[in-house]
């Protein structure tokens, strides 16, 4: 069996993608990696132990556009199971071992398991951890915590689909499609998943302050303000488009 991580980049820097493309490497399960240049490549990948594809231009959807494209071909490749990862994360190297291990766990409970839910850490710049618990899965998955197995791969390409206004969103609206799909889920018990925090309200949330580049909370106004201004006919395509019920 193949598993795969896509990881969809733009502009992160070469320290960044060598992190998380070494993260990868290191698995203790074999694990193919593609990285997918949201139009701006980076060519010193091509010398690294991993499928290396260029968009021919940047689609400025928070990379939903080449993380739909890696993750069909990872469909198509007869991947048993994948999961995504963003350009500036990185791994531990029991992440995809624990993804099975909880698959299978679960998996001979309940019947099968569609899709697994990792637990991350919240990471500084400097790559140490900060003093926080991450979301609840009731009420968030970020998208470098799904990996996914056979029965949602049939889900997979709504991430190129997903309107550009949602796309500051996209990890949310793909989890709503996977609850109200009704497939079946796991969580791992471990942290295997580190995420390069940039968002202030988290270091504001621990007294800290916020790092160079840090960002505010996703545009909740604009993104309301601009579903608000769909007519009905425009709101149920945008369902459609992301794979939610009308």
């Amino acid at each position: 069996m193949s598993y795969v991580i896509v990881t969809p980049y733009f502009r992160e820097s070469p320290e960044l993608l060598r992190r998380c493309i070494d993260s990868v490497a290191a698995q203790t399960v074999a694990t193919e990696h593609i990285l997918v240049a949201d139009g701006v490549p980076q060519d010193w990948i091509d010398e690294t132990n991993v499928r290396h594809l260029r968009l021919d231009r940047n689609y400025a959807d928070f990379g939903d556009t080449p993380r739909a494209v890696g993750a069909l071909l990872a469909v198509s490749g007869g991947a048993a199971g994948f999961g995504f990862l963003d350009g500036d994360n990185w791994l531990e190297p029991g992440h995809i071992a624990a993804c099975l291990d909880t698959a299978r766990r679960a998996g001979a409970e309940n019947g099968g398991v569609d899709y697994v839910i990792s637990r991350r850490a919240l990471c500084r710049p400097d790559g140490s951890r900060l003093p926080v618990d991450d979301e609840s899965s009731d009420v968030h998955v970020d998208t470098n915590c799904f990996f996914l197995l056979p029965g949602s791969f049939h889900l997979v390409a709504h991430f190129g689909l997903i309107p550009r206004p949602l796309a500051p969103i996209c990890d949310r609206v793909f989890y709503d499609m996977l609850r109200q799909r009704g497939l079946r889920s796991a969580e791992t018990a471990t942290v295997t998943v580190n995420y390069h925090c940039l968002w202030s309200v988290i270091y504001e949330s621990v007294g800290e302050t916020p790092p160079p580049g840090a960002k505010p909370n996703p545009p909740w106004a604009e993104i309301n303000e601009w579903s608000a201004g769909l007519s009905p006919a425009e709101h149920t395509a945008v369902r459609k488009l992301c794979g939610l019920e009308p």
